[in-house]
């Protein structure tokens, strides 16, 4: 028979049946413990969490602005950022600049916050970036206003030309074939922004895009002007000239594209990264001699384009476009050579052979 004596002692035997008397529940000697000993309740385990204390200072006076408590380790700069700006209001995330040193770059919204800890508080410095816009409307903005602007010029407004010069003078085939050839290397430009591009949700200070506005809008505007003006004189060596110049202006593009295309697929395949190699498409063997074949083949069109209407401020353009394509082919070329060195190192930036 089992007895609950003491609930600190269990539960208890006798070895007495029916029929037996039982001498007394308190004798000691005639009782023997069954249920063994007694384990102790378990004893619950709570998971420590550190949180972090971000301080964000001013990066000129070194004042505080305010304090970001209870950030978990996992969390990004770009988190942080959203907290700081329900803090203030004002500064909407794109809108700060995080530098872990006054003087250092400004941290990427990706970097998390974990690795930025040396201890329990992390000082950042804020700086305002200024109004942002995102690269998507950068671009769209940068390359819509030329498209335009170019076919303003090639209706022949009465407000830009004279009406009696504009109907009496013949316009040559290579003003029509201009107007072409523009229009297409823009609009080529636009449906990559929107279908072959990929970004990551960046943003830019609204001064770079205005700047950018500024040099291609008004480029157009002075190319426009000269070729669709009712005394524009052709080539000199006429189609000579025109048809070879023409082609290569259109292999250019056909390249440009194929090569963006070749980039956006190796940066977002979610394949391990590797530096893109050629394909059977002829215009991607441009690889095997450059790291940056799209500013090769954007060169290429604008010196191809120079040539063919033989104008002064296409030429300007063009010898601008080659300075500041050979800029940012050099500054990527650095990069690659940083990921993908044994793939690059005999590589040219963006002329084979020359750099």
């Amino acid at each position: 028979m089992w007895i609950n004596k003491s609930h600190n002692i269990g539960l208890i035997a006798c070895p007495h049946v029916q029929g037996f008397p039982i001498s007394g529940v308190g004798d000691r000697d005639e009782l023997v413990l069954a249920a063994g000993h007694l384990k102790s309740p378990p004893v619950l385990k709570h998971s420590k969490i550190t949180y972090f204390e971000v301080e964000i200072l001013d990066v000129q006076s070194k004042k505080q602005i305010c304090i970001v408590d209870k950030v978990p380790p996992s969390s990004t700069l770009l988190d942080v950022k959203h907290k700081f700006h329900k803090a203030c209001p004002q500064w909407y995330p794109s809108r700060v600049g995080l530098q872990l040193e006054r003087n250092g770059p400004y941290l990427k919204d990706s970097v998390n916050i974990q690795s930025l800890a040396v201890s329990s508080i992390i000082t950042l410095y804020f700086t305002d970036l200024g109004q942002q816009v995102g690269w998507t409307t950068f671009f769209l903005t940068e390359y819509t206003g030329p498209l335009l602007i170019y076919l303003l010029f090639y209706i022949r407004l009465s407000t830009i030309y004279d009406e009696m010069e504009s109907t009496k003078n013949f316009r040559h085939p290579v003003v029509h074939l201009a107007c072409f050839c523009h229009c297409l290397h823009y609009i080529r430009h636009l449906l990559e922004t929107l279908f072959v591009h990929k970004f990551s949700g960046g943003h830019t200070p609204l001064k770079n895009m205005i700047k950018g506005c500024a040099f291609y809008w008004g480029f157009t505007s002075w190319i426009a002007y000269y070729i669709n003006h009712p005394r524009y004189t052709p080539p000199s060596f006429g189609h000579r000239q025109v048809s070879p110049a023409a082609l290569a202006f259109l292999m250019c593009e056909a390249g440009n594209h194929f090569i963006n295309v070749a980039l956006a697929h190796q940066n977002h395949s979610g394949s391990k990264a590797c530096f893109p190699s050629p394909t059977y498409n002829p215009f991607t063997w441009l690889f095997l001699l450059v790291s940056c074949p799209n500013y090769t083949y954007e060169v290429g069109s604008w010196i191809s384009f120079a040539v063919m209407t033989q104008t002064l401020p296409v030429g300007i353009f063009a010898f601008l476009m080659v300075i500041q394509m050979s800029l940012w082919a050099q500054k990527k070329h650095k990069l690659y050579l940083k990921r993908f060195y044994p793939e690059v190192r005999r590589k040219a930036a963006m002329i084979p052979i020359i750099f």
